[in-house]
């Protein structure tokens, strides 16, 4: 049996008692209860999930086995690189499961680890998770530590790893409209009047006040390639009409 080429051991993990139903804990009484855990790389090699992703940065550098240093990188299908893996874990086997970008945003982690909440705050605009967003910018504001990002910059955040996209752009692609109006009362100068009455009563209701609101407009921020959350709005037809039209996504 294939074993972990990083730490020898064999490709399986255990599993936490407290997340069997009840049917599998009781057949499991005074057992541990495993699962398998292979990563098998194209060159042949097989790793745990988290032994890989702890080589990330040199994974990512690379482009190569981090256990024989054959490359392990694809530009099929088409241009862009991937890392086509085969993955088998509790849930069975995932084929062609490209981890290139999961690996390349732990290695930015592992170099700017006070970027962690900022990526959660984007996949939560692109989920269209408002409650979540609150908050998150809520515990930021009752333990701030100092070399961690405010609330103000995770809200102004553009991802390097995404084309310097804010949350404001990730939204409108996204068309998660209420993270639209969330964000322009966050971090727009905006004026409080300007908004319709139910958003203002939802943000009052959230507690959501407006002392991030001052600062660079997050309307004014586009992506690597110069395009502002309005410009993007404008491409997708009528589905950001009324903002357009009203011009409240242009600073």
């Amino acid at each position: 049996m294939s074993k972990c080429k990083f730490c020898e051991q064999e490709l399986v993990i255990e599993l936490d008692p407290d997340s069997f139903d009840e049917a599998t804990a009781s057949s499991s009484v005074g057992s541990s209860v495993t699962a398998p855990d292979d990563l098998l790389l194209p060159c042949g090699c097989h790793f745990h999930w988290q032994c890989l992703l702890d080589e990330s940065t040199q994974v990512a550098l690379s482009l190569a086995c981090p256990a024989c240093d054959n490359s392990i990188v694809s530009t099929s299908p088409g241009p862009q690189p991937h890392i086509l893996v085969r993955y088998h874990n509790e849930g069975g086997i995932q084929t062609n499961l490209d981890i290139l970008p999961l690996i390349t945003e732990e290695a930015y982690l592992e170099s700017n680890p006070t970027a962690r909440p900022a990526l959660a705050f984007m996949t939560m605009c692109a989920e269209g998770d408002v409650s979540g967003i609150v908050q998150m910018l809520k515990d930021l504001e009752d333990n701030e530590n100092e070399g961690e990002m405010s609330s103000g910059e995770i809200l102004r955040y553009q991802d390097p790893l995404d084309g310097m996209k804010t949350g404001l752009i990730v939204a409108v692609l996204k068309e998660q409209q209420e993270v639209v109006w969330l964000l322009l009362w966050l971090a727009s100068g905006l004026h409080t009047l300007a908004f319709p009455e139910e958003v203002s009563r939802a943000a009052q209701v959230m507690g959501a006040d407006r002392a991030t609101a001052s600062g660079v407009d997050i309307r004014t921020l586009s992506d690597e390639q110069s395009r502002t959350a309005e410009d993007l709005a404008r491409s997708m037809g009528d589905t950001w009409g009324v903002l357009l039209g009203e011009g409240l996504l242009r600073a």
